[in-house]
Order: C-alpha cells, then structure tokens, then sequence
C-alpha cells in the first residue's frame, strides 16, 4: 500500500523532471544513471541520517524500489 507523502505530486515531479533533463542533456546511459542515482542515495543516507538509523531506512527504500519496478517485460 503506497504511503502518503508530506510533498506535493507538483514538488516530486518537478524534481523528477529536472534530474531525468540533467541526464538526457549528458546523453547518459542508463548503466551510469544508476550509478550516478545510487552513488546519490549513498551520499545522502551517510550525511543526512543518523547511523543508527540507516538500516532501517536503507531496508524501507529496498522495499520501495523493488515494490515499484514493473514485469512488462519492456526495456
């Protein structure tokens, strides 16, 4: 079941919009999208969370991703 977020679907695609024109302007594969996006999540949970709290949210955003991906068998 989705969780109701404290940001605006408008705020989220705006910065989804950004980030994705960021990578299509470099012509970015998408090997190095991930790489670039995880290595941005890693950065993130070790600066901005407490340690003692990065398992517990690394495990939440696992569950999101994996939850999200679809089997359309499309690529």
């Amino acid at each position: 079941m989705p969780q109701a977020s404290r940001y605006s679907d408008e705020q989220v695609e705006r910065l989804l919009t950004d980030l994705v024109n960021v990578l299509e302007k470099n012509h970015t594969p998408t090997d190095l999208s991930l790489m670039v996006l995880g290595n941005m999540v890693t950065n993130l949970i070790n600066t901005s969370v407490a340690p003692a709290t990065r398992p517990a949210i690394v495990r939440s955003f696992v569950e999101a991703l994996q939850a999200s991906i679809r089997d359309d068998k499309a690529h």
